[in-house]
């Protein structure tokens, strides 16, 4: 799937600025950027249940197990 958007952002690039070497890097570039920020959402919706639970559990922490003051 990830390979895929990434064709489809590298074509799409060299459509909007035309095929030369500057623009071969800069689509390159671009599709790269895309790719990395998509991973970065995958990762952070594999995380999610991991990170609901620890918040819960600091949320537990303060409001029964935490001095008052």
């Amino acid at each position: 799937m990830f390979e895929l958007i990434f064709v489809l952002v590298f074509l799409a690039t060299l459509v909007m600025t035309g095929v030369t070497f500057v623009t071969v890097t800069m689509a390159i570039v671009v599709s790269f950027a895309v790719m990395f920020l998509l991973g970065m959402v995958g990762v952070v919706f594999n995380l999610l249940p991991y990170i609901i639970a620890f918040l819960i559990a600091i949320w537990i922490y303060k409001k029964v197990m935490a001095p008052t003051n």
